[in-house]
């Protein structure tokens, strides 16, 4: 089956996966570049060993991890009328300046939770895969992690197509604890990718992507839909007619 008029399916079991921190964003320094999960803690040599399994082996090698640009440290707090509102932990001590703390970290909506009692945030981040063959992105929590504290609740994971959708990551936690405080230190495991393509055997190859004019102008058509409509993947048909037939160009040097 074609992806769309014209493109061959691809016949090899390595896909090339661009990776960009988009150059217009402000302090983009303070962004990791994503990498390959390194190897858990515990590893034996033994034959029938848990790391010797090609199922967990072949799993883990597939997972790329992205580290937390900066430390979040908040608490919950509840107003007169009981509307949640989030505050710093450090306080005037904090590595982050308010303004641009909560231009990244930002509360959604109580009407937008999935549950009264528990409290959404989002990290937007300027970090985006793109393909040009069929690949599904879907991340995760960092599950091989342990953080110290414990996250008092879930991250939110997602699904899309990188080669028709390939928009900015946000981080989305759903905090269940309300009496605990979140906090996540900068350098640590933040969340997890895993890329699927048309072959379930297939590899993903990571490069460094550039921003081009053709896919700033896509991503430009993406962005914000949400304000608009309430099912994005109804406008993957629309992003298909309108995608340039190359949108992931290798960042030279």
């Amino acid at each position: 089956m074609k992806f769309w008029p014209g493109e061959r399916k691809s016949k090899s079991r390595v896909v090339d996966v661009g990776w960009v921190i988009d150059p217009e964003r402000e302090a983009t320094f303070i962004w990791d570049a994503p990498h390959r999960l390194s190897a858990p803690e515990g590893r034996t040599n033994h034959a029938k060993g848990i790391s010797n399994c090609p199922a967990v082996t072949d799993h883990e090698a597939r997972l790329i991890e992205v580290s937390c640009p900066i430390d979040i440290k908040l608490r919950l707090f509840r107003d007169a009328q009981g509307n949640p509102s989030m505050g710093s932990i450090d306080g005037d001590q904090s590595s982050i300046r308010p303004q641009q703390f909560s231009q990244m970290v930002m509360a959604v909506h109580p009407n937008e939770w999935r549950h009264p009692q528990r409290p959404l945030i989002q990290v937007i981040t300027p970090l985006l895969f793109v393909a040009d063959e069929p690949v599904w992105l879907t991340q995760l929590p960092p599950f091989y992690a342990h953080p110290n504290p414990a996250w008092p609740g879930l991250m939110l994971g997602g699904r899309f197509p990188i080669h028709i959708w390939p928009r900015e990551l946000v981080w989305a936690f759903e905090w269940h604890d309300t009496k605990s405080e979140l906090i996540i230190h900068r350098g640590d495991p933040w969340f997890y990718l895993n890329f699927e393509t048309e072959d379930p055997s297939g590899r993903v190859r990571l490069v460094e992507a550039q921003m081009t004019d053709d896919l700033r102008g896509y991503t430009n058509g993406m962005r914000g839909v949400t304000n608009y409509v309430s099912r994005t993947f109804s406008l993957f048909n629309t992003a298909k007619a309108r995608r340039p037939k190359t949108l992931l160009t290798p960042k030279q040097g």
